[in-house]
């Protein structure tokens, strides 16, 4: 069965900030069917940050309750077999934020991209906020760029393909997304999903539904159709519905 926890952005505790998405935090762990799951944390985003690592272990270990591991991958001398245990062996899959396009290309030489699809078909959690979230997605709108460039334009990278469609994190906090997303998926003609903070995506198989954790967080289809652009409000609901009425334009 296919778990995927897709969230648009949010705090977990970072010093001088406050927590932001505990309910959806939950939900993942509720997804894992365990009272204390085995969450394994991967921050290859952040360059392996040591600092956002206890921040997850505070997070999901010490207020949530469960068993949290690292998996470094920069530097790593950890073999193939090794590598793969870790990842199968894990309830939870929990991707950071950060370079998207980095953490990719690090991920297809590691072979850790074919592990993580491998885990979606043995019914893992996945999940995962920013670049943690696009990367289940067959693209991504990204700032991979900026972190070399702080004026470089945003582009469009590719993920895991779990999901048929564009991810864009943060559509409500940061000012340029939205005419960015409008300009790209015009050329390509993507159908794209639009995710604010403290807004996540929950997939089961084929159905779907948003999850918030905050007061006004949304998402949206977004999509050209007859030379019009479309911005549609997704519903937040208790219920699930067919995926394919999500994805279709």
């Amino acid at each position: 069965m296919k778990k995927i926890v897709a969230i648009g952005g949010g705090e977990i505790g970072r010093p001088g900030v406050p927590v932001e998405t505990t309910k959806i935090d939950r939900e993942i762990i509720r997804l894992s069917k365990k009272r204390h799951p085995r969450l394994l944390f991967i921050p290859t985003a952040s360059s392996d940050s040591e600092g956002y690592a206890k921040t997850v272990e505070k997070h999901f270990g010490e207020r949530l309750s469960c068993r949290v591991s690292i998996l470094y991958l920069i530097g790593s001398k950890l073999k193939p077999t090794e590598i793969e245990k870790i990842i199968l062996s894990a309830d939870i899959i929990y991707v950071g934020g950060g370079n998207t396009l980095k953490m990719m290309n690090i991920w297809r030489k590691a072979g850790v991209a074919d592990l993580l699809i491998k885990a979606s078909q043995k019914g893992i959690v996945l999940s995962g906020v920013s670049a943690g979230a696009i990367c289940w997605f067959r693209y991504g709108h990204s700032d991979s760029q900026k972190f070399s460039e702080r004026r470089a334009p945003f582009i469009r990278v590719s993920g895991l393909d779990l999901v048929p469609a564009l991810l864009c994190p943060h559509y409500d906090k940061e000012k340029t997304r939205k005419k960015s997303l409008q300009n790209i998926i015009g050329k390509t003609k993507d159908l794209a999903i639009a995710l604010d903070n403290c807004a996540a995506l929950e997939i089961l198989d084929g159905r779907y539904r948003l999850l918030t954790s905050k007061t006004g967080a949304a998402g949206y289809r977004c999509y050209w159709k007859d030379k019009q652009y479309h911005e549609d409000r997704i519903k937040s609901s208790s219920t699930f519905r067919p995926l394919q009425e999500l994805l279709k334009k």
